[in-house]
């Protein structure tokens, strides 16, 4: 048994992610919507399965459609869910899944008021197979205790390729809503816990000018019971990196540390998810090529079963929780400073 599902809004390349994930757990692919022309050729060359349509509703009022996921730009993908719910159906979003405050309270009281799934797919952890490793092996206990994590999320700028969106405030949501929504999320998955708080936050265009509400830094210090996390992300990834990206997570434990590159090894290792381990025994690299990555399959499993397999609807909306303190906290202490 599997469910039929749909997209709205294909705006970030994350949408192929998203349906990859769905497809591969069984789902069946049947519409999409998308109003922009260069987005959606390409879209349906690639599933042409699914149908386009030219109204959202067709997808909203088509009963044997289970979930809808969507990639929109960030500020209009809480509207979309909230709809996605009323009309009784789940909801998975890129992240950010939300891009204020406001947004997330509205979305939590629509989600308990419907009782529908709103998942926000991070994808820097369900789509990562090196995270789902890591995960495993703190769970079972390879490094003790997590006491600290250190997550970094550089990023390529590629200005010249990018949509007016992305550098309007208001449409992306800030650079700690959107980039480090990844990083809130490991944090709070690897501390193992939702009693967290955000200590201190700041963000800054540091050198582009010319795009005045973009910002190009952030960062973010977390506080648990147990454990704290730096978070810092960027759009400085210089050309000669292979990749987009040099993302980064160290988990510290009390008994070792895990240490993951998942995009790329500048000491020349090929291919992706590097994962090193280092604990009372020594030193080893371990192999995450045939990891599974479950996210898909528990989500799918979910919908159908009314469980929360995939990721709890608090953790879910936790991780959002705190990427949107922390960017209106740096915001706050940026103003102040000005």
């Amino acid at each position: 048994m599997t469910i039929r599902f749909a997209a709205i809004g294909i705006n970030h390349n994350h949408i192929f992610g998203q349906v990859d994930a769905l497809l591969g757990a069984g789902g069946e692919f049947v519409a999409f919507h998308a109003p922009e022309d260069d987005l959606a050729g390409p879209f349906q060359t690639r599933y042409p399965q699914a149908r386009r349509v030219s109204d959202p509703r067709a997808i909203l009022d088509d009963p044997s459609i289970k979930l809808v996921t969507s990639a929109g730009i960030p500020a209009d993908r809480a509207p979309l869910g909230i709809a996605v719910m009323k009309a009784g159906k789940d909801y998975l979003s890129d992240k950010p899944g939300m891009t204020s405050l406001e947004q997330l309270a509205e979305v939590r009281r629509v989600q308990a008021e419907t009782g529908r799934i709103y998942s926000i797919c991070y994808s820097e952890h369900f789509q990562t197979r090196s995270t789902v490793k890591a995960g495993e092996l703190v769970q079972a206990g390879a490094i003790g205790r997590v006491i600290n994590t250190v997550g970094l999320g550089p990023h390529r700028l590629n200005a010249k390729t990018r949509p007016d969106w992305f550098f309007q405030r208001a449409r992306y949501g800030g650079v700690l809503t959107d980039i480090a929504s990844h990083q809130f999320e490991q944090f709070l998955f690897f501390a193992g816990t939702l009693d967290v708080e955000v200590a201190s936050a700041a963000v800054a265009n540091r050198a582009n000018p010319g795009t005045p509400e973009l910002q190009d830094f952030g960062e973010a210090l977390l506080r648990s019971p147990d454990a704290t996390g730096y978070i810092r992300i960027d759009w400085f990834t210089p050309d000669g990196l292979p990749t987009w990206g040099d993302g980064r997570l160290t988990i510290l434990g009390t008994e070792g540390y895990i240490e993951l590159r998942k995009y790329v090894d500048p000491t020349g290792e090929p291919g992706t998810d590097h994962l090193i381990l280092v604990d009372g025994k020594g030193l080893q690299r371990i192999d995450c090529s045939n990891v599974e990555l479950p996210f898909g399959r528990q989500l799918v499993a979910d919908v159908l079963e009314r469980t929360e397999t995939a990721m709890t609807q608090a953790h879910c909306f936790k991780a959002m929780e705190l990427a949107l303190t922390a960017q209106a906290m740096a915001e706050s202490t940026a103003g102040r400073r000005a």
